[in-house]
């Protein structure tokens, strides 16, 4: 539809009802207007997502497992509604305190700062955790974990699929960590920036006694693209910017730019974020923007933007999808990334110079 013409939905005079369901909220949402019709929008995206049986990346910047949404993200995975996920180190680290019975609490964010400190306590936000009964004591775990890895080169989905592993067979609460639920479902779990995370600074107690860890970030933007190279339709569900954004995203350059694969990058995405694109952030750019730099399919069509806080808008999202999309059956895409791999590389030097593969869908 033209949209410089009169049409459109008519906008009801909303009404609520004690007996509602998510759907129907997300129902009210869609029919209204600003960023509650964009959250309405992008809820029905994802539920098309899955009908559509796409591959979706979950990426997830800053650090919302402190506030306990690592549970959000395991559901979505148990669901088959997570099929590979790109995070920060913050994230992954920080949910493991739960597997291991580590305690965080809810704080407040109007405190002396220096007192804290005193107390030794750390501050997210409002968010408290303990020093040494939380921080510490998971130092202590990551350690462990990574004292006997193999010295040769990993990626980071090798990396988090070992924690899931050893956090599986050894801590308290298993079933309190996504990292843990990807392994048990073979979902990937990328992790953009390790080394800006404590989960690299405990690999330094082993490096100082001269244990080498090489950290394979070629491999594994290979990896990243060759998963969406295979996929019929794929999308990304974007909770906020940052490199985690960018890295599910570049999955369209490198396969037609750099590999020249004409792949034409993601179907869909949604993105939830309360940057603003006019200062020329990577997180505020738009998704229209990235149709530019080859990034997604279409610049009219299956993208959404919600200009909102994420702790808000992400469970709105989630329980939308679980309320009325039947469970997937799991990609398991973690166990099949040798192959994926290798089918790009063999398509890649049948001919390496021109554009061998048709858009696998109309831009």
């Amino acid at each position: 539809m033209d949209p410089h013409k009169f049409h459109g939905k008519d906008i009801p005079h909303i009404k609520l009802d004690p007996k509602m369901t998510i759907e129907d909220l997300v129902n009210v949402f869609a029919n209204s207007g600003f960023n509650g019709r964009q959250l309405g929008e992008a809820a029905k995206l994802y539920s098309k997502m899955i009908k559509e049986n796409a591959t979706i990346c979950l990426t997830v910047s800053g650090a919302l497992t402190p506030v306990g949404f690592g549970g959000i993200i395991k559901t979505l995975i148990e669901r088959g509604f997570v099929d590979w996920i790109v995070t920060t180190g913050a994230n992954v680290y920080h949910e493991d305190h739960f597997a291991w019975g580590l305690p965080v609490k809810q704080g407040s964010f109007e405190v002396d700062d220096m007192k804290l400190y005193d107390n030794e306590i750390v501050r997210i936000r409002d968010v408290y955790i303990k020093f040494y009964e939380t921080l510490e004591a998971e130092d202590q775990v990551i350690q462990k974990m990574f004292e006997d890895f193999p010295e040769k080169p990993f990626t980071t989905a090798e990396f988090c699929n070992l924690m899931g592993k050893i956090s599986k067979e050894n801590s308290k609460h298993p079933e309190k960590s996504f990292v843990t639920t990807a392994y048990e479902y073979d979902v990937p779990v990328y992790i953009s920036t390790i080394k800006d995370s404590s989960l690299a600074l405990n690999l330094a107690v082993h490096r100082l006694q001269d244990k080498t860890y090489s950290l394979d970030f070629v491999r594994e933007i290979i990896e990243q693209a060759a998963i969406v190279y295979d996929s019929k339709k794929s999308g990304i569900v974007e909770l906020g910017g940052g490199v985690p954004k960018n890295t599910a995203q570049q999955t369209g350059p490198l396969l037609d730019q750099i590999l020249r694969r004409n792949d034409g990058g993601q179907d869909y995405v949604i993105q939830i974020t309360d940057a603003r694109p006019d200062t020329g952030g990577l997180s505020g750019a738009t998704l229209q923007e990235g149709k530019s730099w080859g990034k997604v399919q279409d610049a009219h069509h299956g993208m959404v933007t919600v200009y909102a806080d994420a702790t808000i808008a992400f469970p709105i999202l989630a329980l939308y999808v679980l309320s009325n999309q039947k469970t997937r059956k799991p990609k398991r895409l973690y166990r099949k990334l040798d192959k994926l791999y290798e089918k790009l590389s063999n398509d890649y030097f049948k001919n390496p110079a021109t554009n061998v593969k048709k858009s696998k869908k109309k831009r």
